[in-house]
């Protein structure tokens, strides 16, 4: 018999949909609310905003509680914090994390390629989702959007920053800063980006992850998701940060910062050397905590998960 043409199926069927109708709106009304409401004047969805400039912007947010937001270095995107973020979204955590534009699945414009964009983008979807009382981490260039976000917006919404990997105060060598990588290193990036960027990116994966050491144990999995990432971002977009993480200085930023601050940094960094980076960062920051790892490499939140969150999460739960 056809079910269509039976009238009792049919009012069951129609029952059954009335009370899972009803059910669901109840469930709704008891799911707590999280506190404080987002800005929804900001055009957004459930993993997307739009900047002031009409750039999409990608964020994943995870897990309920204190809230830590991730800033990726280049040129990846927020995955590469998915150690990171499922570790501490176990342990309590409200964990959000955004590409940066030009990268990953965010949209890739023309312009706000530098730092200052970068920041004021996090500063949007800080306010956006209302966030207080935050723990702000950066690695890599993702350090310098950390640090160029309290230089320009303050600490009103910051708790603690944890700095890894980073590249302030600066990178490039000048006069001010004879310790520097000289701008034929980061004219060599730019010509990488610029031409065969995928064996580029692929080349670059190896002293990422000190794959070039001896006795070093990195997979081929780790080494293809950093090609795999890097190829998502834009060539104009990543071409252009390479100036923006290498030639911005963010000295007057570190001063600025005024809470509990965390640099943690592989000894054995071959792409943002240690002590022309978080040795100095770290005299700038009043009462700054450092961590140093011997022999690990810039991509150590992969190399050496474990110990890093670890690390991380005694930072996060320490008294302020």
């Amino acid at each position: 018999m056809n079910d269509s043409h039976n009238p009792a199926r049919r009012n069951l069927i129609a029952g059954g949909a009335v009370l899972a109708a009803g059910a669901f709106a109840m469930r709704a009304e008891a799911a707590p609310q999280r506190s404080p409401q987002p800005n929804r004047s900001i055009p957004m969805t459930t993993d997307t905003l739009i900047a002031k400039d009409g750039t999409q912007i990608y964020y994943k947010d995870w897990g309920e509680g204190p809230v830590v937001t991730f800033s990726h270095g280049w040129p990846l995107n927020s995955d590469a914090w998915d150690g990171q973020m499922h570790f501490l979204a176990r342990n309590g955590f409200r964990v959000i994390a955004h590409d940066r534009r030009g990268h990953g699945r965010s949209g890739q414009p023309s312009s706000g390629n530098d730092m200052n964009g970068y920041a004021d983008d996090l500063a949007q979807l800080i306010e956006t989702l209302g966030l207080e009382r935050i723990s702000m981490v950066g690695h890599s260039t993702g350090g310098g959007e950390v640090a160029r976000y309290i230089g320009r917006h303050g600490t009103r919404r910051v708790a603690r920053a944890v700095l890894i990997g980073a590249v302030p105060p600066v990178m490039l060598k000048s006069a001010a800063n004879p310790e520097g990588l000289p701008i034929e290193v980061f004219d060599g990036i730019r010509a990488g980006v610029a031409g065969d960027r995928s064996q580029f990116y692929k080349d670059l994966a190896i002293p990422f992850y000190g794959a070039n050491r001896a006795g070093a144990k990195v997979s081929q999995g780790l080494l293809d998701q950093f090609w795999l990432w890097s190829m998502q971002s834009g060539q104009k977009n990543a071409y252009e940060c390479i100036e923006a993480f290498s030639e911005t200085d963010f000295t007057e930023d570190l001063k600025k910062i005024d809470v509990p601050t965390l640099f943690m940094h592989g000894e054995d960094d071959q792409i943002v050397p240690v002590h022309d980076s978080a040795k100095k960062a770290a005299r700038l920051v009043k009462n700054a905590r450092e961590i140093y790892y011997p022999g690990a490499p810039h991509g150590l939140t992969a190399t050496m998960q474990d110990r890093v969150n670890a690390d991380l999460l005694a930072f996060l739960r320490a008294p302020a």
